[in-house]
């Protein structure tokens, strides 16, 4: 599972050597308790009024 301070979303994990050890990605493709969105941070930007998805601070946990 992976977890922020916003929430928590289930995935199956994969390591590969192509990311940084620092990182994760998560697909936004997927619903329900999956969703990445649950876990990303709910601010704006302030000019462009876009949410800020693409980073957060996560933690990886096994189920």
């Amino acid at each position: 599972r992976v977890v922020s301070r916003r929430g928590v979303a289930h995935a199956v994990v994969r390591c590969v050597a192509s990311l940084r050890p620092d990182t994760v990605f998560l697909p936004f493709h997927f619903g329900g308790d999956q969703a990445a969105n649950l876990v990303t941070n709910p601010e704006l930007d302030p000019i462009s009024k876009m949410p800020e998805f693409k980073a957060c601070a996560v933690r990886v946990e096994p189920i």
